[in-house]
């Protein structure tokens, strides 16, 4: 068996495209696999890390003010789609998986013109542009959430959650305070921004970490590469009372089991592994996303009780008294914790996986 999964861009494409592989490869151990991404992007070291081989594509995307820049992303699409046909004529997948981010478009493209069998993956409440001009394209459209048909043709559609990997959830508590350094007893808060970070939560967090210290909190935050040089600074006077500045966290199965309480974006990855561990959060969704995606992800959960939601532009200013409310309140924090893990779909990837082998049944 054969297979190309192609898009990346942020850890919300890149790690449901790995989830997706590992489940193959764990079906199938002589399964040949092949990512396609954006050079430049994350995808880039991210896949061979897990342990893949990734080529790239010049392709980025449009900007949404107007810049000379966009007057070239015409060229750029035709010279990636033909990149990528020659990708697929060498290495003649058997299906193409696309996950959204720039580089799906040219492989989904290149591939169903050769009428290869495809599918999408995808990981919002609100359609991503590739996804919804590529809809008509593929055989199946592997949806997070309800009400989906209003994007993509009704009939393709199978409602899977969205591909997590589901030993996030096994961290032990014991296990993870020990590993970061933490007290057992004090009550821990997790931020995190996504796998780029967030400017708001860190100026939020850094404003805050006088006041966390106060209350007798413990801190991993996780701030993103741009961010990290100064908000290490700003943790380290704060450090031997367990606030820490982190850039990446690679072991996020203890953090979530370290936590009694999350802040973090509303991007879809973080939304199904918040659903997945059971963590009551705060959502901060990011007003810098495509239709404003975010809020729709964190309004699935805020409208079921099962997470808070602060806004953006309100962050600086609440929502670190939310915050210190929630850490003070179990009962509360017990309620959010159920609702949020009744969302859970713990057999996302496998779904996908048996999806997409039906489009392939002489493998």
């Amino acid at each position: 068996m054969k297979l190309i999964i192609s898009g990346g861009g942020t850890g919300g494409h890149i790690f449901p495209a790995v989830a997706i592989a590992n489940e193959v490869r764990r079906r199938h151990p002589d399964a040949e696999i092949l990512f396609v991404g954006a050079n430049g992007r994350m995808e880039m070291t991210r896949v061979p890390e897990a342990g893949y081989n990734i080529v790239g594509l010049d392709i980025a995307g449009l900007q949404r003010s107007f810049t000379p820049k966009n007057l070239l992303f015409p060229l750029k699409v035709m010279r990636a789609v033909r990149k990528a046909g020659k990708i697929i004529n060498e290495f003649r997948p058997d299906a193409v998986v696309g996950v959204g981010g720039y580089a799906s478009a040219p492989v989904l493209l290149a591939a169903t013109s050769r009428a290869i069998p495809a599918l999408i993956q995808e990981q919002n409440s609100y359609a991503g542009l590739v996804n919804k001009l590529l809809a008509k394209r593929v055989q199946r459209i592997c949806v997070a959430y309800e009400g989906m048909a209003k994007f993509f043709p009704a009939d393709r559609l199978v409602l899977t959650g969205n591909p997590v990997r589901t030993e996030i959830a096994d961290g032990q508590r014991a296990e993870a305070r020990a590993f970061f350094g933490l007290d057992e007893r004090r009550p821990v808060l997790l931020v995190i921004g996504g796998s780029l970070g967030a400017r708001t939560l860190n100026q939020a967090t850094a404003a805050a970490l006088p006041r966390l210290q106060a209350a007798g909190v413990q801190l991993l935050w996780q701030t993103g590469k741009l961010y990290f040089p100064e908000a290490d600074k700003q943790a380290v006077p704060f450090a031997a009372d367990g606030l820490h500045a982190h850039e990446f966290v690679h072991r996020m199965d203890l953090a979530y089991a370290a936590a009694d309480v999350v802040v973090s974006r509303a991007g879809a990855l973080s939304v199904s592994e918040l659903c997945l561990t059971g963590k009551p959060s705060i959502l901060v969704p990011s007003p810098n996303v495509a239709e404003d995606h975010q809020t729709k992800n964190a309004l699935a959960l805020t409208t079921k009780d099962a997470a808070l939601l602060v806004r953006d532009a309100q962050a600086t200013t609440t929502l670190y008294d939310q915050a210190l409310a929630l850490l003070q309140d179990p009962a509360r924090q017990q309620q959010l914790s159920a609702n949020i893990r009744a969302l859970a779909r713990p057999q996302a990837t496998a779904t996908i996986v048996d999806e997409l082998l039906k489009l392939i049944p002489n493998k």
